[in-house]
Formats: C-alpha cells, sequence, structure tokens
C-alpha cells in the first residue's frame, strides 16, 4: 500500500473539461503504491510530516531511505530501497523454514556490519533491522511472520 498526500491543480486546459488537473498527485501515489512490497505501508515525505504526531502510540513510523522519482519535479524518496522478507515466499506466503531476521541480524554484526535500526534480540515473530549498502541505499530486513 502506498499513500501520498496532495493537492488537485485547478487549471485551465482547452483539452480538460473542468480545467482539473491532479496528474503530479496521482503519480506520486501511483510510484509510492508500487515501490511497497508486500505488507508494506510506505507514505511519501508529505505524508509522514502531516501523519507525524497524529498516530496511535503503537504505530511508529521508520525511515527506508528513499528513491528517486524520475521524471517528476519532485522527489518521493532520496535513495533506492533494497527490501528482503524472511519467512515469506515471492508470493508473500509463509514458509516452512527460514532463517529468522534476528539470526540474520547477529551472522551480519559477527561480520562488522553497521545498522541504521536493529530488531530487539530478546524477541520472536515479526521484526526488522536496516542497514546501508556501500553506495548508501538502505536494505531492509523486514520479517512478518
Amino acid at each position: 500500500m502506498g499513500i501520498h498526500t496532495g493537492t488537485a491543480q485547478a487549471e485551465v486546459q482547452k483539452d480538460l473539461p473542468g480545467g482539473y488537473d491532479g496528474y503530479l498527485t496521482l503519480t506520486l501515489v501511483q510510484r509510492v503504491m508500487s515501490a511497497a512490497h508486500g505488507g508494506q505501508v510506505l507514505l511519501s515525505n508529505t505524508s509522514t510530516e502531516l501523519a507525524r504526531g497524529q498516530l496511535e502510540l503503537d504505530v511508529t513510523l521508520r525511515d527506508l531511505g528513499g528513491t528517486a522519482s524520475r521524471d517528476l519535479s519532485k522527489r518521493m524518496f532520496e535513495k533506492n530501497i533494497l527490501t528482503f522478507n524472511p519467512g515469506w515466499d515471492s508470493n508473500a506466503q509463509k514458509l516452512d523454514t527460514f532463517t529468522d531476521v534476528r539470526d540474520l541480524q547477529r551472522q551480519l554484526k559477527s561480520q562488522g556490519v553497521e545498522f541504521v535500526s536493529e530488531a530487539d534480540e530478546s524477541t520472536t515473530g515479526p521484526a526488522s533491522f536496516i542497514t546501508v549498502d556501500p553506495d548508501g541505499n538502505p536494505i531492509l530486513v523486514d520479517q512478518h511472520v
């Protein structure tokens, strides 16, 4: 799911009855939606800023970095995002066996990898961590099961 907040641009256009042009807003929400992977809810920067301070106590926002919105005058994301979902197959169906996100985190830590955010290793079930690739792009390892 992708969420973007924007306005319709009221412009007089000969080929557009009523002068309504929401192309940029609709394009941005489509790009946010297409960047999301199974189970994710992505917000554009605009929606994130509007949501801050308005969320329930048990809901948090996590900065995943960004992706350039090619061919648009505005940017939704700053960098590319690479995501992995341990425990899911390519159709977001639970796998019978998989390496838990906390085990992956421990393996990477033992190799000297630094983290932007870490999974709580004292828990089980859904958790995630974020690290960064050599080009500065965030890598999200997000376990939903």
